[in-house]
C-alpha cells in the first residue's frame, strides 16, 4: 500500500510518515503541490493525502486538478491535512473533491480511521479506488 502526502513542511511530512511506517504503508513525499501532481502522474496510490497551505499552488487547487482527471487516478480518495480550522473549511475542502479532512496536529487514530474508513467504503464498492 502507497500513500502519497503532499505537504511542504519536512517536519509534518516525517511525523505522518513514522505513523505510517508503523503499519507497512510507504509513503511517497512532495513538498508541493506542483511535485505531487507530478509524482501522482509516475505512481499510483490508494489514498492522497494534501496540506492545504503551501507555497505556490495551493492543496484546493490540487484537489481540483485531481478531480480534474478523466482516468481512475481522478478517483483517487484524498484526505485534507490541515491546521487551518475555519468552520467552513471541511465543506470547502468536500465541495473540491475531498474525502475526509483531518487536522494537525495530526493524531494516528484520526489519520487510521480516515483512511480505514475510506479503505472500507472502496472495499464494499462505495468509493472510488480501483
Amino acid at each position: 500500500m502507497k500513500v502519497l502526502f503532499i505537504e511542504d513542511d519536512r517536519m509534518n511530512r516525517r511525523v505522518v510518515k513514522d505513523m505510517l511506517d508503523v503499519a507497512g504503508v510507504t509513503m511517497v513525499e512532495a513538498e508541493s503541490a506542483e511535485r505531487g501532481l507530478e509524482i501522482l502522474d509516475e505512481q499510483d496510490f490508494i489514498i492522497v493525502l494534501v496540506d492545504l497551505r503551501m507555497p505556490g499552488m495551493d492543496g484546493i487547487t490540487a484537489i481540483e486538478h485531481i478531480r480534474a482527471r478523466t482516468d481512475a487516478k481522478g478517483r483517487v480518495p484524498i484526505i485534507v491535512v490541515t491546521a487551518d480550522i475555519a468552520p467552513q473549511l471541511r465543506e470547502r475542502c468536500l465541495r473540491a473533491g475531498a474525502d475526509d479532512v483531518i487536522f494537525k496536529p495530526v493524531a494516528m487514530d484520526a489519520l487510521f480511521d480516515a483512511m480505514g474508513a475510506i479503505l472500507a467504503r472502496d472495499a464494499a464498492g462505495d468509493g472510488m479506488i480501483g
